[in-house]
């Protein structure tokens, strides 16, 4: 043996531990305070939170998972346990659900038994004639397959059918619903956007399948009030729950437009697709301002007003909001502290409200 022979030496620098987000842990008094604010969802066996959190607009590709990550936790921190979602949500579409995904695994695993996930299917998703949208069978029921991967869940609560298809048959759209629920894919099943008359036939439908169909989503705000005109009434003679979208118009019913920068840079009204600049007009905005004044008088921002007034309604079961920011998210649930309004102060909503309608 060489005496001569290079020995290594042992490199004993200690390796830095990997740098890891602590794990989290959910306020065990979610239940309490705001969390205890729940209603009944028509005569179904669920119980949902007043105020949902919709993915419509803040959870897309285009917006930081970590900001995403912070809103979900504070919301379900604070008792909110139903996330709304579609397959058309997000940009591009579908990210929503991919990022809902990445905090089902990393945060809301271990509480899955407590949370009300929902999906819906009915716009245009892929390439051909079958991913046009609509509410055939192979649309939908390919859809919430899809829709399952993205948010790499087993099942959902609640399959929505997005919107009523004119040129499919309603046997067949509520065939599909049934075909997801009896797989095992959804445990109940949703319509969105159905008018009285659509509604009730679909109820019908369902009642012969027995199918769970518990719930309707409308839009519904101060400035759109479309479903008073018969689909409230309709859903609550027949046991269906109502989960609104849209409550505060696309952000009109806050304060980002009553400023002097009456159009803020990040606003949806700078995007022109869902809130055009066309909207504000000047006797819309003093109508606006006038309903934040009445807000005020109540101790509440404009948006708050906006919420309470919803829920002023016992049938309303929840509405959706969809926070940009955990602030936003906070200020939105502190409508629940006063959900009541005298006849002098709906008098004076209806009054600016019917004068600044949208719809």
């Amino acid at each position: 043996m060489s005496t001569d022979a290079t020995i290594p030496t042992l490199d004993t620098t200690p390796i830095a531990p990997q740098q890891l987000d602590p794990v989290w842990r959910a306020d065990p008094g979610r239940y309490e305070g705001a969390g205890a604010v729940r209603r009944r969802c028509g005569r179904s066996g669920l119980d949902l939170p007043a105020i949902s959190l919709g993915f419509w607009h803040n959870f897309g590709a285009d917006r930081p998972l970590s900001i995403q990550r912070d809103i979900i936790r504070a919301a379900f921190d604070a008792g909110i346990t139903q996330f709304d979602l579609a397959n058309n949500y997000g940009v591009p579409y579908g990210s929503a659900e991919e990022n809902f995904g990445h905090h089902m695994d990393h945060d809301l695993r271990p509480y899955r038994d407590e949370l009300i996930i929902t999906t819906k299917a009915g716009y245009d998703m892929w390439p051909g004639p079958y991913g046009a949208g609509g509410s055939g069978r192979k649309y939908m029921l390919a859809s919430l397959d899809q829709s399952l991967k993205r948010m790499r869940l087993e099942y959902v609560d609640i399959f929505y059918s997005h919107r009523f298809d004119s040129t499919t048959p309603l046997e067949e759209t509520i065939g599909a619903l049934d075909q997801a629920v009896r797989s095992g894919k959804a445990l109940y099943a949703g319509i969105s956007s159905y008018d009285p008359e659509q509604t009730r036939r679909a109820v019908e439908l369902a009642r012969e399948v027995h199918l769970p169909l518990v719930v309707n989503q409308p839009r519904y705000s101060m400035l759109d009030r479309t479903v008073e005109k018969g689909l409230l009434a309709t859903c609550d003679e027949l046991g269906l729950g109502t989960a609104v979208f849209s409550p505060l118009a696309q952000g009109l019913l806050t304060s980002r437009y009553l400023g002097e920068n009456r159009i803020p840079a990040g606003s949806r009204m700078t995007g022109q697709r869902f809130l055009t600049t066309s909207t504000l007009t000047q006797d819309r905005l003093a109508h606006l301002h006038a309903l934040a004044n009445i807000a005020a008088a109540r101790g509440q921002s404009l948006a708050q007003m906006a919420l309470a007034w919803l829920l002023r309604d016992p049938r309303v079961t929840t509405v959706l909001v969809g926070a940009s920011s955990v602030a936003q998210l906070q200020d939105n649930l502190g409508c629940l502290a006063n959900t009541d309004f005298d006849e002098a102060e709906l008098a004076q909503i209806d009054k600016h409200s019917q004068a600044a309608a949208l719809a």
